[in-house]
């Protein structure tokens, strides 16, 4: 597939200014003792470091979600990024910010790109054609299947070494390196190894008034292969707590492929290769951190992106999982009394006995790495008063001022450095498609003992 030539939509002209007072409205309050950490998030100190790691998602989501979560990455040792935006998350006033940002490309839902992913020859295979022609969450399904095979071609061409297919909604969770690195995860992983699968582990809200998730959610729920399984099973009417599942969303993980010829994707949470079965592993203490419903205005949100009919037999069209599909349902149909009092008894953890009990058991675990690095929302709205995103041109750093004396990249490395040795001081944390798929379940109980 030919990736198009120029990322910039018409609409939008190359010499767009973004102010640093724009960035301020954007993202909302400031901070100007985080300097050091939003010039991080604007060099590209670690293009020279390997392996070179790529991240692609599909996003419709605020600079107040996605900056935080490219900072968040880059610390950990992402260099490329790869955002196919529409939705918010194309407005110029959102994409003029991202666009300044190193090593992040931004890919516009355009008619130019829906023309030559139409032309891709995944439409002539069978391992995707289930979810073809769908609405909704099948819809995306597909969308995000074809922006991963046009990623694939971009981090190939930008030098990457393993990419990853990533929601904004969800953070890498490097245990068990050597330290808090994606990129010595990666790097120790052997040579013969072309895929890595990252188990998921979920948020475990503790209140209903959640604004910004990754710096306010420290308890998640773990995963089925990182639990004995009988303690899974054991506790498995407990933690599920009267919903569908074990977990709320999906439970099959997120991958990272190492890139090589015939790479393609299987769907959003795994990759796969035209000419061999890839030989794959599983991490046994790495996860990636899934933000799930962690806001009562999800409900909403999630709703407002669908226009299927709010009745079982409809939702079964449009969502592929069944806590998604009763969401929907709820938030079709609730009054907001009504979906805050089913928010609250299927999303929030409150029962402090029963939270104890499952932390005490593993089932629950407190993670507090995405807190740790102290810079979501306020960190990164120090731009409103040292520095100037433009549009096409790059990051214009202000010069002005003590706090940034220092080189870009010398600041970078110094800010990377301090919020790697703050989280690793933190305490640590006991050939169709791949569509999500739900944890095992009771029914499953024979097939694991047998």
């Amino acid at each position: 597939m030919e990736v198009p030539q120029s990322s910039t939509p018409p609409s939008i002209p190359s010499s767009q200014h973004v102010s640093s007072s724009d960035c301020a409205d954007i993202l909302g309050q400031g901070s100007s003792s985080s300097i050091s950490s939003y010039n991080g998030l604007m060099s590209d100190a670690n293009s020279d470091l390997h392996p070179k790691i790529c991240i692609t998602t599909s996003t419709s989501a605020g600079l107040e979600q996605i900056l935080p979560w490219i900072f968040y990455h880059k610390v950990i040792g992402v260099t490329t990024f790869f955002l196919f935006v529409e939705g918010k998350a194309a407005k110029p006033n959102i994409t003029a910010v991202l666009e300044s940002i190193p090593g992040v490309k931004v890919i516009y839902r355009t008619k130019e790109l829906e023309e030559k992913q139409a032309k891709s020859r995944i439409w002539n295979e069978t391992w995707l054609a289930n979810f073809f022609y769908k609405p909704c969450n099948y819809e995306l399904f597909v969308k995000q299947s074809l922006n991963m095979e046009m990623a694939i071609i971009m981090a190939r061409d930008a030098g990457a070494e393993w990419i990853i297919h990533l929601d904004t909604d969800e953070l890498m969770y490097p245990a068990g390196a050597r330290e808090y690195s994606l990129r010595q995860l990666l790097k120790e992983v052997p040579r013969n190894v072309d895929m890595v699968i990252f188990p998921n582990y979920e948020s475990s809200i503790e209140r209903d008034d959640i604004k910004d998730p990754f710096s306010e959610v420290s308890m998640f729920k773990r995963n089925y292969d990182h639990l004995p399984k009988e303690t899974y099973f054991g506790m498995y009417k407990e933690a599920t707590r009267g919903n569908p599942n074990y977990f709320l969303t999906y439970g099959n993980g997120k991958s990272a492929a190492r890139i090589v010829d015939h790479l393609r994707p299987n769907g959003a949470h795994r990759w796969h290769n035209y000419m061999r079965t890839p030989n794959e592993i599983k991490l046994e203490e790495a996860a990636v951190l899934h933000f799930t419903y962690s806001k009562f205005s999800d409900l909403t949100s999630r709703r407002d992106r669908c226009g299927c009919k709010p009745t079982k037999e409809d939702v079964k069209r449009c969502f592929m999982l069944d806590f998604d599909r009763s969401a929907f349902i709820i938030a079709s149909t609730a009054t907001e009394e009504e979906m805050l009092h089913w928010f609250r008894e299927r999303v929030v953890w409150t029962d402090k006995t029963l939270k104890l009990k499952l932390l005490r058991k593993g089932i629950l675990t407190r993670i507090y790495a995405p807190m740790g690095i102290g810079v979501f929302t306020s960190v990164i709205a120090a731009a409103r008063n040292h520095s100037a995103a433009r549009g096409a041109t790059g990051a214009a750093l202000d010069s002005g001022g003590a706090a940034v004396l220092k080189s870009g990249a010398a600041v970078a490395r110094e800010s990377q450095a301090a919020a790697r040795r703050v989280l690793e001081a933190l305490p640590a944390t006991f050939p169709a498609a791949v569509p999500p798929l739900p944890p095992p379940s009771f029914a499953d109980i024979h097939a694991v003992a047998s």
